[in-house]
């Protein structure tokens, strides 16, 4: 396998459960928790602008309803995506790609980027998304952001667009004809939900030249569980406990 620039730990959405997920205040919280690797979700405006959200609609973590994908950047920008989690995030904007962008490279962070389509855009957001990162990440030190998604035709239009951008697989089940997937994409990883996750299934992905990510692990049990895997151990776990959970050292828990 070729060599894997991305941390062990990985904060999703920020740190998406002590901060508004998917805002700048989310990673600079995970940053703080120590956290040099973030999982975030991105989507198209109607004009599209790539920005954070991880739902198809806004009443969850805006004031407004509605399709998110179906509204122009001006509009979007402008949203409270804060105040839902509490009068302290009043105000948090929906933060563009440009400017997550920015942030990760100032700070010499890494992104798992999940490519998280408009129903229907599901091509057309992995062209604008690879096409974005590809400008934004021109000359960066820092390594480029995995792109990973639940739908295969979002990682075939990154493949199309660039192909050098690093792709990975999300599953939350096997479902039937996975790995051939994985592997026509030339995909670098596959995701999956923690309770796939074991060591038949890491030696296969790294038989097939992959590495083996799992998603969103709380519990410290679980944790352990997934450290002491063998055929060469997990590759990267991601998180929403990252007061929990110690970056900087394999199995420490705070």
């Amino acid at each position: 396998m070729t060599p894997w620039p991305y941390p062990l730990w990985i904060a999703h959405r920020g740190a998406g459960r002590l901060a508004p997920e998917n805002t700048l205040a989310a990673f600079r919280l995970g940053a703080a928790h120590g956290y040099r690797a973030f999982e975030c979700d991105v989507k198209l405006s109607t004009d599209g602008v790539p920005f954070l959200l991880h739902d198809a609609t806004l009443e969850r973590t805006t004031p407004e309803c509605g399709t998110a994908g179906e509204r122009p950047w001006s509009e979007l920008s402008l949203l409270d995506a804060g105040g839902w989690l509490g009068r302290q995030w009043a105000g948090e904007p929906l933060p563009s790609l440009a400017a997550i962008a920015a942030y990760v490279q100032r700070n010499g962070f890494v992104l798992d980027l999940e490519i998280k389509p408009t129903p229907g855009t599901e091509h057309a957001t992995g062209v604008a998304v690879a096409r974005a990162c590809t400008e934004l990440w021109r000359g960066g030190a820092t390594p480029l952001p995995l792109l990973s998604s639940f739908r295969p035709e979002s990682l075939q239009g990154a493949l199309e667009t660039a192909p050098a951008l690093p792709r990975a697989l999300l599953l939350d089940t096997l479902w039937n004809g996975w790995e051939g997937i994985a592997k026509a994409l030339g995909c670098a990883a596959v995701i999956t939900h923690y309770g796939l996750m074991n060591a038949e299934l890491i030696g296969r992905l790294h038989a097939a030249g992959m590495r083996a990510l799992c998603y969103t692990v709380n519990d410290p049990a679980e944790a352990r569980r997934l450290l002491a895997l063998p055929d060469g151990g997990i590759d990267g776990i991601i998180t929403d406990a990252v007061d929990r959970f110690s970056p900087d050292v394999a199995g420490v828990f705070d």
